[in-house]
């Protein structure tokens, strides 16, 4: 790859990864509820759910990608399912504030498996890697180096962005010194959890 062509990859992923979506309003809104450390397996899932569309697109497997529509249907429908999940639980959180803990913490295993369904069922990233890519890079020439490389400035790009957004949401978090303002805190986030599922089923 050039580095021109790493550079026009790495300017239209940040502009498609720092513009608000389903999967950074679910993250924004965990960080808001319960802290920067709860929703590291979430960024992460998030990340290799990205790793994955690249790959396909680099592959050239658009066309198997489409013919299994059905099993990304069924994952966005998952992930979807979960987030209306955390949201309920987050609108009916308790508003204590003595442990700055607004809804609790989620287990690991299931904050990865949200942001893992939420990534692969998101449309909006299904396009870029597999209508928009190859539009701005030569998939068809990319060999294994080529995708080594992709690879680590999606990365960088996304570590930066997504990093970013959690911590704005932190600050902001930091912010709560009230029980009404833990309440509201919660109730927004369950508001716009409840939105990124509906975006995300809607699509």
């Amino acid at each position: 790859m050039t580095l021109s062509a790493l550079s026009v990859f790495a300017v239209a992923l940040i502009v498609a990864a720092g513009s608000p979506g389903p999967s950074i309003a679910a993250m924004v809104a965990r960080v808001l509820t319960s802290g920067l450390k709860d929703v590291l397996p979430f960024l992460a899932a998030m990340w290799i759910g990205e790793a994955v569309w690249l790959t396909l697109a680099v592959a050239g497997m658009a066309a198997i990608a489409d013919r299994l529509g059905q099993l990304f249907v069924l994952l966005r429908y998952a992930g979807a399912a979960y987030l209306v999940y955390l949201a309920i639980r987050m609108w009916f959180a308790p508003d204590e504030i003595e442990d700055r803990q607004l809804s609790g913490p989620q287990r690991p295993w299931k904050m990865f498996g949200a942001g893992l369904a939420v990534t692969l069922g998101n449309p909006k990233i299904m396009v870029f890697y597999l209508a928009l890519l190859p539009t701005i890079v030569d998939i068809v020439h990319v060999g294994m180096a080529g995708w080594v490389e992709l690879s680590a400035t999606m990365l960088l790009v996304l570590i930066a962005v997504d990093l970013a957004w959690a911590l704005l949401a932190a600050r902001a978090r930091r912010l709560l010194a009230s029980r009404r303002a833990v309440r509201i805190a919660n109730r927004t986030g369950a508001v716009v959890m409840a939105g990124a599922a509906a975006t995300i089923a809607a699509n």
